[in-house]
């Protein structure tokens, strides 16, 4: 017997994964995981078994509700399913995932369009922030037809516009956790920051990198690797992450001088596999880092003029545009605002089928009702 869990397909900018309403899920946590391990087919390096995409990027899942906040529409936690090991961890934020939450919301009756424009606010649960999402929806329907483009996406799609608010330091405590522009570990100079993703930048040089090798030359790169995994493995607890051994943060992210126009390069680890681009609060942790004088993004980086900076950050596929806005001095910049252009696309809705002996959600659902 398998048991039915009612759940969207969507891509959600660069990514991909099944969207859940959350009281279609266990709610116990370890239970929860057991499910999507086994929904997703993980693990297993081709999750033959599941409806896993066998990449990092193709393995997630949104789980959205109503949020009960004040001034808050939608609850939105986001899982992210390794794909060779048994780990459904919500350690971090997805902010590609999340441009899909309103829509999907909206198509399941969990929340109505506000006219032709909807404007919705989302609490994130993995990190204790909000974010703004407005995308169109003319006739109070929503649209996935646009003229919006992203680089790693094929086409033009509706826009999502997502403007995060109190990001900075939302996973480790402080937007620098070790109170320094620069740390030296293991010999490598490093800037550790979080504004929405655990982040550790280091000069592509630094390691002996250009910083403008392919993704699947960084993957083919095992000494490369190592040094990577084992700094990693050294920051976890200077981030307040503890042992980060079997936790897919903090994320690592070689940069360099930007090669085609934008403002700084990026080869970016999640975490041991080389990102086809850079995921959302990756990209905003990277500008923010680069407006940070003395870290070691700012020692290559390219810095847009004004107080609201459009910052290019490019990767192995393209580039991912960050608006940031600023206030205060140069030498000591208060974060405002970020923003980011993302699209996303409903693709197949339907029911996942797990074993029963790893969920009886018919047991569950009848237990519930009595």
């Amino acid at each position: 017997m398998q048991t039915k869990i009612p759940c969207v397909l969507m891509r959600g900018g660069t990514s991909k994964g099944p969207f859940f309403k959350a009281s279609d899920l266990p709610d116990d946590d370890k239970l929860r995981e057991q499910v999507l391990l086994a929904a997703l087919g993980s693990p297993d390096e081709r999750q033959i078994d599941g409806v896993g995409g066998a990449d990092p990027l193709t393995s997630k899942v949104a789980v959205v509700k109503r949020s009960s906040r004040p001034g808050v529409d939608l609850d939105y936690l986001f899982i992210q399913v390794m794909v060779e090991k048994p780990v459904a961890t919500t350690k971090q934020n997805c902010g590609n995932m999340l441009a899909g939450v309103g829509q999907f919301a909206i198509e399941q009756g969990m929340i109505a369009a506000r006219g032709d424009e909807t404007t919705l606010t989302v609490f994130m649960e993995n990190t204790d922030s909000l974010c703004d999402l407005t995308f169109p929806t003319p006739g109070g329907v929503v649209t996935y037809d646009g003229n919006a483009r992203i680089d790693g996406v094929p086409g033009t799609s509706a826009s999502v516009m997502t403007n995060f608010r109190g990001t900075e330091g939302s996973t480790c405590g402080a937007l620098l956790p070790t109170g320094n522009l620069v740390d030296v570990v293991n010999g490598i100079e490093v800037t550790l920051i979080d504004n929405g993703m655990p982040c550790v930048i280091l000069e592509a040089k630094a390691v002996g990198r250009t910083g403008y090798e392919s993704r699947d030359e960084m993957n083919a790169d095992t000494e490369l690797k190592k040094v990577i995994e084992d700094l990693r493995l050294k920051v976890g607890p200077m981030m307040n992450l503890g042992d980060v051994k079997d936790l897919s943060v903090p994320k690592m992210t070689l940069v360099a001088p930007a090669q085609n126009g934008g403002s700084i390069m990026t080869r970016s680890f999640i975490p041991h596999d080389c990102h086809a681009a850079i995921g959302v609060f990756a990209a905003v942790s990277v500008a923010t880092a680069c407006i940070l004088p003395g870290t070691t993004a700012s020692r290559v980086a390219k810095i847009p003029d004004g107080q609201r900076k459009l910052f290019s950050v490019e990767h192995p596929t393209g580039e991912m545009s960050v608006e940031m806005e600023f206030e205060g001095p140069a030498s000591a910049p208060i974060i405002k605002r970020a923003a980011l252009l993302r699209t996303a696309r409903r693709l197949f809705e339907g029911n996942i089928l797990v074993p029963s002996s790893v969920w009886d959600g018919r047991s569950a659902l009848k237990a519930a009702a009595e």
